[in-house]
């Protein structure tokens, strides 16, 4: 528990706020023309989805993935609100290296599978919209490919790898990271 916040609460929200933030600084450092994968003209031209409409789809996102861990949470701590002990920091580490391996190789599987011409067509193709990515479009996705790839890939790393929820709260914050760089386009 830190700050009297609860290691559940921080592990639901950190995350989310690490999203922002972190996407945040993307749009801070402005245009940054000379290391961009795409020019701001290919962006309007080729993106089907709007700023708005983008940051709408991510909020629902979020929304169900900060219910599912708390549920989840709960679920883990059969809801009596007490803290686990932390294990030692090598076998944090080796959660940290099971967790990623878990959750890439679900999301890998995931998408190839979300290439086949009817989930593409009726699922995927919302994330391939955005045909010149920018950071806070990470996330942005049908709410069914958010549950499918990112909330299940998120807590089959959790149950799988046995970290805490406050060990979770420095790995999806770390996974966070690494997504919203993968689609920052540049």
């Amino acid at each position: 528990m830190a700050f009297g916040i609860s290691d559940d609460l921080l592990g639901t929200f950190v995350p989310v706020a690490v999203y922002w933030i972190y996407s945040g600084i993307y749009v801070m450092l402005g245009d940054l023309e000379n290391y961009r994968l795409h020019t701001k003209a290919e962006e309007k031209a080729k993106n089907v989805a709007s700023k708005s409409t983008v940051v709408k789809g991510v909020l629902v996102q979020q929304v169900f993935q900060i219910a599912i861990s708390l549920l989840l949470f709960t679920v883990v701590n059969d809801g009596s609100g007490v803290v686990q002990p932390q294990p030692s920091l090598f076998v944090i580490l080796g959660q940290f290296m099971i967790g990623m391996v878990v959750i890439d190789t679900w999301q890998y599987f995931m998408h190839r599978y979300m290439h086949n011409k009817f989930l593409y067509k009726h699922i995927h193709s919302k994330h391939h919209s955005l045909v010149v990515p920018y950071a806070f479009g990470a996330l942005y996705n049908h709410p069914l490919e958010g549950l499918i790839l990112d909330t299940i890939g998120g807590v089959l790393s959790f149950l799988l790898s046995g970290m805490t929820p406050r060990t979770s709260i420095f790995f999806f914050s770390f996974a966070t990271i690494k997504t919203v760089d993968d689609h920052c386009g540049l």
